[in-house]
């Protein structure tokens, strides 16, 4: 079946200049750009804009400077590993946990960019397009549009687009970037979603295994040593225990999208695991009941993230606190511990709700910080039982 991909596709090339000088009318979009580049005069970051022809071109010309600006000053360094696990002149789906709104995404095409690489396409949730400009803005930046609050049968027909579009962009040698799961995991207890999986699946003609293997499925963990959204993290928890049927407002989502772009992130590192075409033939050999390999694929995707997280003190802190241990007492300093303690306390200082509950929001931080470290050991566990 033939799908209409106007509604959902990034721009083209041909389409990129029309685009920026609209942008470049937008007095929201301009004041972003100038407190972005404040040395520049308004007119100069117009003439700027509007003198872009690619995609690429925008993104290496205006949006990385500013990618390198965040590096310098609102992380330790910023570090792309395991080029050498993948093929670089073949494309992949990157499927990587959930840390940051704007930045997971972005950050790896500074550094594809550093590599004299194309960029990747990025998928979107439509609940962060609150205004058309912004719409405007990640479609020239190659981001497509996931649509999101359906109705069951919407929701059908939109993800048989979304996977045929998928597929199409991967086939055309275009590599992708998706998030594991819908929005954040707010607790960094990282788990692939079944429904992404069978969401992917739904382009092909053949069986699961062999749909998923013509998307060259390749795991990616995203290591930051500080969210810098935690306590609104925690935040939110708070306000979803207090009352159920709390929402987020599009308020929030900005406010957490300029948070993640502009607060400390400390030492940020990607992990390239690989394809998992070989162990997706290995699957197939074991099973052949759809349900049973999806959740087998999922657990593969998760196992690869968690065991090849960085884990930093502040982990391995969190992690003897909740476990009220003293397994990686040896591995930080008494400093570390209390730098950490402090950090945590200015952070829920940060936190403005009624009824305050120091302690839950307290015990939510921690466990931010322990879980990928709970999950890695997991992971690791895992892999040593099957000898790998």
């Amino acid at each position: 079946m033939e799908y209409d991909f106007e509604e959902i596709r990034c721009y083209k090339n041909e389409e990129v200049h029309e685009v920026l000088t609209r942008l470049s009318e937008e007095k929201q979009f301009m004041k972003v750009l100038s407190t972005i580049y404040p040395l520049l005069p308004k007119e100069v970051i117009k003439q700027r804009l509007m003198s872009f022809n690619s995609n690429y071109a925008f993104q290496t010309d205006m949006v990385y400077p500013f990618l390198q600006y965040l590096e310098a000053n609102m992380t330790k360094g910023i570090k792309l590993n395991g080029l050498d696990k993948i093929d670089v002149s073949k494309s992949c789906l990157y499927i990587s946990n959930h840390r940051d709104i704007i930045l997971d995404s972005a950050f790896l095409c500074g550094k594809f960019i550093e590599k004299k690489m194309n960029t990747v396409e990025i998928a979107i949730g439509d609940n962060l397009l609150i205004y058309p400009w912004i719409e405007d803005l990640v479609k020239v930046n190659k981001s497509f549009i996931v649509k999101r609050g359906l109705g069951a049968r919407q929701i059908l027909e939109s993800s048989k687009r979304l996977s045929t579009y998928i597929a199409d962009t991967i086939s055309r040698n275009q590599s992708i970037w998706i998030a594991q799961r819908e929005g954040r995991a707010k607790d960094s207890n990282d788990r692939t979603q079944e429904s992404l999986l069978k969401m992917l699946n739904m382009f092909g003609d053949g069986n699961f295994i062999e749909n998923l293997t013509q998307l060259n499925i390749c795991p990616l963990s995203i290591s930051y040593e500080y969210d810098p959204c935690d306590y609104l993290k925690a935040k939110e928890m708070q306000l979803r225990r207090d009352d159920p049927n709390f929402k987020k407002n599009p308020q929030d989502d900005l406010l957490n999208m300029e948070t993640g772009v502009m607060g400390y992130k400390g030492s940020v590192v990607y992990e390239i695991t690989g394809s998992i075409n070989k162990d997706l033939k290995k699957i197939a050999i074991e099973t052949s009941n759809k349900n049973e390999q999806i959740t087998l694929v999922t657990e593969l995707i998760d196992k690869r993230i968690h065991s090849n997280y960085t884990i930093y003190p502040n982990n391995k802190i969190a992690y003897d606190t909740i476990k009220q241990s003293k397994l990686f007492s040896g591995e930080y300093t008494t400093i570390e511990k209390l730098d950490f303690e402090r950090y945590l306390s200015l952070q829920i200082a940060k936190i403005d709700i009624e009824n305050k509950d120091v302690d839950f929001l307290r015990s939510k931080l921690l466990e931010m910080y322990a879980n990928p470290l709970i999950n890695q050991l997991s992971a690791t566990a895992s892999y040593l039982e099957e000898g790998e």
